[in-house]
């Protein structure tokens, strides 16, 4: 009787624990649990990953990466899934410590931008020499990422290694379609016109891949504020090249952006903000801006009808 009642409380204590989650793909669901940093790297895991990944993303619409920190509770899901994909390059710079952190202990991060080599990326000497991290607006890196991505996902979980590989196959067929219908949206605009002015410097990779001349008021990171120089200089630029239109950001305060159209204005002359641009995040979710290929089509159809 003794030996039962030690064995009751045995099984009481027991039942009033939780029992840890095992790492890897045996978890409640059955599947791999993944947490992405911006909404790009949401919908690229969402879409290589498909019903056999369940995706946390940390950032909505409309939230700047390079300013975001962590909340206590997004420190829980990091470190609790089986793997966090990032951008890196320091887009995420206010996260970097947690990655570090997580590294230490042995939990699963991998920065997309790996993927690339240096030869495929924009160094700026704005940037303290770094590389600029707005990959995501060169589709045929995008590519590299997608296939870099399905590949990680394989290595995690290899039972469904052939799935990943189909999905990231297939989607890699749709983005070389975009490249293609976004070059002949461009084409009806005259390479002189092809001067795009944004809030801050997050289209140098869009311009290299389609043809155009970027300048962003604030540099490659929004932590820096430009000065009334800038705004100033960049006035003058406008009207000495005859730009009809400059724009916002939907992740950065217009307010930097009407400064600037207030500077032309001040000397006489008119610019048009031509509309809002997604940048370092997508659009609503539900809608067609809140998927990579909306986003992309999006933007680039607004530059274009805005500058002819």
């Amino acid at each position: 009787m003794k030996n039962f009642a030690i064995f009751l409380a045995v099984l009481l204590v027991l039942g009033g624990c939780k029992v840890k989650k095992k790492e890897g793909v045996e978890n409640r669901t059955g599947k791999l649990s993944v947490v992405t940093t911006t909404t790009m790297i949401t919908d690229l895991l969402k879409v290589v990953g498909g019903d056999r990944v369940e995706v946390q993303g940390l950032m909505g619409s409309g939230v700047d990466p390079h300013l975001y920190k962590a909340s206590e509770g997004d420190v829980n899901k990091l470190f609790t899934a089986d793997a966090v994909f990032y951008n890196g390059l320091h887009l995420e710079g206010k996260l970097v410590d947690v990655f570090e952190k997580m590294r230490r202990r042995n939990r699963v991060t991998i920065a997309l931008a790996d993927a690339l080599a240096p030869s495929d990326l924009i160094t700026s000497k704005e940037f303290a020499g770094n590389h600029d991290p707005h990959v995501w607006f060169d589709i045929n890196l995008w590519e590299k990422i997608t296939l870099y991505t399905a590949e990680k996902l394989s290595g995690l979980d290899p039972a469904n290694a052939d799935y990943y590989m189909a999905n990231a196959k297939a989607y890699h067929e749709k983005l070389a379609k975009l490249l293609v219908d976004m070059k002949k949206e461009v084409a009806v605009l005259p390479e002189e016109k092809r001067v795009l002015i944004t809030a801050h410097d997050a289209f140098n990779y869009f311009g290299r891949s389609l043809g155009f001349e970027v300048v962003g008021l604030q540099g490659l990171s929004t932590a820096t504020e430009a000065g009334v120089k800038d705004v100033r200089k960049l006035a003058e630029l406008i009207i000495d090249k005859k730009v009809k239109a400059i724009f916002v950001e939907s992740s950065v305060p217009k307010r930097t952006i009407e400064a600037l159209q207030a500077a032309v204005k001040d000397q006489n002359h008119n610019v048009n903000i031509g509309g809002t641009l997604y940048s370092d995040a997508l659009g609503n979710a539900g809608t067609p801006e809140g998927t990579y290929l909306g986003m992309y089509k999006y933007n680039t159809e607004t530059i274009v009808n805005a500058l002819r």
